[in-house]
């Protein structure tokens, strides 16, 4: 009983142990904050910084995922509610749009193993990331992501900033060799994850409004 109680714990509370720097020195920040204002006797102001602080911690988690996906599989970047499986503008390719709640795992990761091509930042506007203009007109940064040996296989990730997100971070450089499901960037608070990939080299098979797991769910398998 004290194994599955442990056992309990370290699935509701585990992801204490995982959050990131950055969301560690804003946790710090509100706590300190709220420490000032209990110190002082405001207690309701001191009680909402401390629910930042934790909300901030919970935010910037990075859960372990060590999935071994097979050489046919191309996996999830994101976390989050797939928007939309559908060509755009370059005929050859099919996009899908992946939306980030705040309340979701907001770093991502490689969809495939191989090398990073070019790295293309665009400023932008910061409208709600759920809005289908929020993918021309708001802040972007989109990486290339090549399989070794062959080119014409690619799975290029673009992340985008929200109403929230106001900062993409982008951890990969280009012509850097990358494996699947290692971590790429983190976009702050509410976001959106797009996925380019070559129409008719893969069989897309995640579905719109499926729940999506970045480094954990398939996202699409080559042809």
């Amino acid at each position: 009983m004290l194994e599955d109680f442990k056992r309990t714990l370290a699935n509701m509370f585990g992801w204490i142990f995982t959050v990131h720097s950055t969301g560690l020195r804003f946790f710090s920040i509100a706590l300190l904050v709220a420490v000032i204002f209990l110190f002082f006797g405001l207690r309701i102001v001191g009680a909402i910084f401390l629910l930042i602080a934790c909300f901030c911690a919970f935010f910037f988690r990075i859960p372990k995922r060590n999935v071994q996906f097979a050489e046919d599989e191309i996996a999830c970047p994101a976390d989050g509610t797939v928007l939309s499986i559908k060509t755009e503008d370059d005929p050859n390719s099919v996009v899908i749009r992946i939306f980030m709640s705040v309340f979701n795992v907001h770093v991502q990761r490689a969809p495939i193993t191989g090398k990073i091509g070019e790295i293309f930042y665009h400023k932008g506007q910061f409208m709600f990331a759920d809005k289908p203009e929020a993918a021309k007109e708001n802040e972007r940064n989109l990486m290339q992501f090549f399989t070794q040996n062959d080119q014409s296989r690619f799975a290029h990730v673009e992340q985008i900033t929200g109403a929230i997100a106001r900062r993409i971070e982008c951890w990969v450089t280009p012509g850097q060799e990358i494996k699947q499901g290692h971590l790429i960037g983190l976009i702050r608070f509410g976001s959106q994850v797009a996925v380019y990939l070559p129409k008719d080299k893969v069989r897309i098979v995640v579905k719109e409004g499926q729940k999506v797991e970045g480094g954990n769910t398939v996202l699409a398998l080559w042809k």
